[in-house]
């Protein structure tokens, strides 16, 4: 399985850095017995990894060459790629910059790497047979793509950063067949002027005859994007924390992180 983490952004709600936010210290993981630091992507990274993915290819633009230094070729059983966007062109095509590097018979994660988000477990959860989002309930849903649905789970339409959204429910990551990756970009690559937003390619899709269901397994979603959401995360994993070990601890999934 792979999973394709788009880390192309600018990052502009959360300058100045001094390094790319998706390497924002978010919490603290241990190395053995010393406790470390975490950057924000590395909850993305840990969330595929349960899911089942081997391979991560990160998307990253010229200048973030601190992501590749900081995860290296590989992550416990997991080998990592790199591809590069050369301009911030919007999130359909930093996801589509992999399309190369996957055959259709293969199964893919897709998630946003300066988000946090319960459960850990949430894209396990996902069907690997169609196009398939995981969506959390939030307060403002304007704010995100909001996924509206049949009483079966079928998707009906992805409402993108729409007022007065007809369902609070949003998606924060998906997954997908290769073969459905490759007929997205297909239809990307048809459309003029092409998407910015997968919302509006997937809604292109389901007019085409393409079927989505959404899983509402999520439970918590934070976008650390913006200093407000950073303050946010901090909130959600200390009283996540409280209640239960970190998912870390639990499965060891990531351990092989090199020490920083």
């Amino acid at each position: 399985m792979w999973g394709i983490i788009p880390a192309a952004g600018n990052g502009t709600r959360i300058q100045p850095l001094a390094f790319s936010k998706e390497l924002l210290p978010v919490g603290s993981r241990f190395d053995g017995d010393t406790e470390r630091p975490r950057a924000v992507s590395e909850y993305l990274v840990e969330r595929m990894l349960y899911a089942g993915a081997d391979r991560i290819c990160f998307v990253i633009s010229p200048w973030k060459s601190d992501i590749l230094q900081y995860y290296g070729a590989r992550i416990e059983g997991a080998a990592i790629a790199y591809v590069v966007q050369p301009e911030a062109c919007g999130l359909c095509d930093a996801i589509f910059r992999a399309v190369p590097l996957i055959r259709a018979d293969e199964s893919v994660v897709v998630g946003l790497p300066d988000t946090i988000w319960l459960p850990e477990t949430g894209l396990a959860e996902l069907p690997d047979d169609k196009l398939a989002f995981l969506t959390f309930p939030v307060a403002r849903p304007e704010f995100f793509d909001a996924v509206a649905v049949d009483r079966n789970g079928s998707v009906q339409e992805i409402q993108v950063k729409t007022p007065g959204a007809s369902t609070r429910w949003v998606w924060g990551a998906f997954r997908l067949p290769g073969s459905v990756l490759h007929a997205l970009y297909e239809l990307w690559q048809r459309r003029e002027p092409r998407d910015e937003y997968i919302g509006t390619l997937v809604n292109a899709y389901l007019a085409e005859g393409g079927e989505a269901v959404a899983v509402a397994a999520g439970t918590d979603y934070v976008d650390v994007g913006t200093l407000g959401g950073y303050r946010e995360a901090m909130r959600l994993l200390t009283g996540h924390h409280a209640r239960t070990k970190t998912f870390l601890e639990i499965d060891g999934a990531v351990r092989g992180m090199r020490a920083r």
